[in-house]
Formats: structure tokens, sequence, C-alpha cells
């Protein structure tokens, strides 16, 4: 578990489900142009995690994004995979609240995943 979301957690707050991102995020232009450290920075420093409480994203190392939506204010979860992405098991992942908000996350590994989890506490 990330260290942002563990000194984040509220009372009784458990993580439920922690996602990452996909290897694919090492095969690209950038990562070459980088000697692979952007996306490794990029790798270590994102996280990604549902609560019983909350869906938490942290994105960044000096500069840092973070989203926290209250598991009642998500209308949905969506998700977007390629046929590249069906087969290697990663995709993008939108998280889209009341009033309209969305982030949308890319190259999440196993977002079928994050989103079932989602839905069970949903349900």
């Amino acid at each position: 578990m990330g260290q942002y979301v563990n000194s984040n957690l509220t009372n009784n707050e458990q993580v439920v489900y922690e996602a990452k991102y996909h290897w694919i995020l090492f095969v690209s232009l950038k990562a070459i142009f980088t000697l692979f450290i952007s996306p490794l920075i990029d790798y270590y420093t994102s996280e990604f995690a549902i609560t019983n409480k909350r869906i938490i994203t942290k994105i960044g190392l000096i500069r840092r994004e973070t989203m926290e939506l209250n598991i009642p204010k998500v209308e949905s979860v969506n998700v977007d995979q390629s046929i590249l992405g069906r087969i290697l098991g990663y995709g993008a992942i939108s998280i889209v609240g009341t009033g309209g908000s969305r982030a949308t996350f890319y190259k999440i590994s196993k977002p079928l995943e994050f989103r079932k989890a989602f839905q069970q506490l949903q349900a």
C-alpha cells in the first residue's frame, strides 16, 4: 500500500483494492528518451486505491495531483480498453463524480478488477 494512502486514512477506513500502473508504461518513446527514468518515477510515485469510504488517487513526485472522492459521490467508474489492452491486461479508468467532475487515468493494470471492487462497495 502506498505511503500517501496510508497517511490519509481516517478512523475505521480500510483499503479494499489498490491498483498500479501496468508495465506497458515502460514501452514508449518517452521511456527510451529518458532512459526509463520518467516511467520509473511515475510507476513508483502513483497510487490508486479504493477504501471502504472513498476512492483515492495520487500522481506525481514533485508536482503532486490528488483526487479523493467519497463512494456515495461517485456516479460511475468507466473502463476503456484497446485490443492490446485487453490482451495484456491494462486500460484507462474514468472516475465520474456527481456534478460532472471526471478524472481519467491511463495504463492502469487490471482496470476491470478496479471497477469490480468499486461496484461491490456500492452494492
